[in-house]
């Protein structure tokens, strides 16, 4: 009889435990495989196809990077800049990271040495730590808090320090990643690289004045007017390198903010001509472009966009004839000579000393 209740109670024990661990005495968390070597997201590469938000938290600041469709051809963009384009090869870098990355061997489960690796809380005043997720249309498919990267100790490749999201243990990995919540390290900023030697003419249209420069003898010369001042040969060049490496310092859709200065149309030898139509918003400086020709098509991820760029472009590309003028030489210092006049010296001779007296005759 007894042995027959300490079965029920035995078997009750079961199915009490078993609810209990169902339904909810604790948190379940899910178990992870840790053990040196073993992928930190091991089920991540067959996710990511349905992946539409990635997410950078870093010193008070979220970055999101964004698509509107799981299709393979939809551009990451960045939210807080009406979804610009980011640069592709960098958020295939993180993902791949994040599928590639390994655990390499337990560190600290102390909160008080969270900042010395880094794996701190994101949220946390003066942390130093970042927090990436990857969402898909139902939330996080990956998150993981970064800390320190490094060189491995071999110098063959990268480590460092990581730590799960409400878990206490911080892991050193094998892996890279970039983390960067700085928006100017993930926009595209080249836009327009055209050598100076294909350009084959420009026309400035600023205030109502009106310049046109053309090649002659791989010189860009100022044709129209054709009566002007002396130029300086420098900043002639720096109109034909106007859309050499030319990089963006902001972006926001057209139209461009700020007042307008002015047009310039250059045209290539193959017959492509760009426009670009700047303004000026203070002392930044903004530019939109448009292209007609042969490669067009290339320049077309330029439409719709206005672009804040570098300050010095500004006499490149939309200059006055006044910018263009070569300095005028100083007034020489030198004295005006006049015909047969033969200059005063500026320092009196220094007279010679007196020769000693001869000496006296012998009587």
């Amino acid at each position: 009889m007894r042995t027959k209740s300490a079965l029920v109670l035995a078997a009750t024990a079961v199915v009490v435990l078993a609810l209990g661990l169902e339904f909810g005495m604790g948190p379940r968390e899910k178990s992870y495989d840790t053990s040196g070597g073993t992928l930190v997201f091991p089920d991540l590469t067959g996710r990511l196809a349905t992946a539409v938000e990635i997410d950078i938290v870093h010193a008070g600041r979220t970055l999101k990077i964004a698509r509107k469709t799981t299709d393979p051809s939809a551009v990451w963009g960045i939210v807080d800049h009406n979804a610009y384009p980011a640069q592709a090869s960098k958020v295939r870098e993180l993902l791949t990271g994040l599928t590639e990355l390994r655990y390499d061997e337990p560190r600290t489960s102390e909160a008080a040495e969270y900042p010395r690796l880094g794996v701190e809380d994101p949220s946390a005043k003066g942390s130093d730590s970042t927090l990436v997720r990857v969402l898909d249309a139902s939330g996080p498919i990956a998150q993981l808090i970064v800390g320190h990267q490094r060189t491995s100790a071999t110098g063959n490749g990268q480590t460092l320090y990581v730590r799960r999201p409400n878990e206490v243990q911080a892991w050193l990995a094998d892996g890279a990643l970039p983390v960067s919540a700085d928006v100017m390290e993930w926009l595209n900023r080249d836009l327009v690289n055209i050598p100076a030697d294909e350009i084959e003419g420009v026309t400035v249209d600023r205030g109502g004045q009106k310049l046109v420069f053309a090649r002659k003898d791989k010189t860009l010369t100022l044709t129209d007017p054709a009566e002007h001042p002396k130029l300086d040969e420098y900043k002639l060049e720096d109109i034909g390198r106007g859309l050499e490496n030319l990089s963006l310092e902001d972006v926001r859709p057209a139209p461009a903010p700020g007042n307008a200065l002015g047009k310039a149309v250059f045209t290539t030898r193959d017959g492509t001509s760009v426009t670009v139509d700047v303004s000026k918003a203070g002392p930044a400086v903004w530019a939109t472009f448009a292209a007609q020709g042969k490669h067009a098509d290339a320049l077309g991820k330029l439409k719709g966009w206005a672009y804040e760029i570098g300050s010095w472009k500004e006499k490149a590309l939309v200059p006055t004839l006044d910018d263009l003028k070569a300095a005028v030489p100083a007034a020489s210092s030198a004295p005006i000579q006049m015909p047969g006049h033969v200059p005063m010296p500026t320092q009196m001779p220094v007279p010679m000393p007196a020769p000693p007296p001869a000496p006296a005759a012998p009587k």
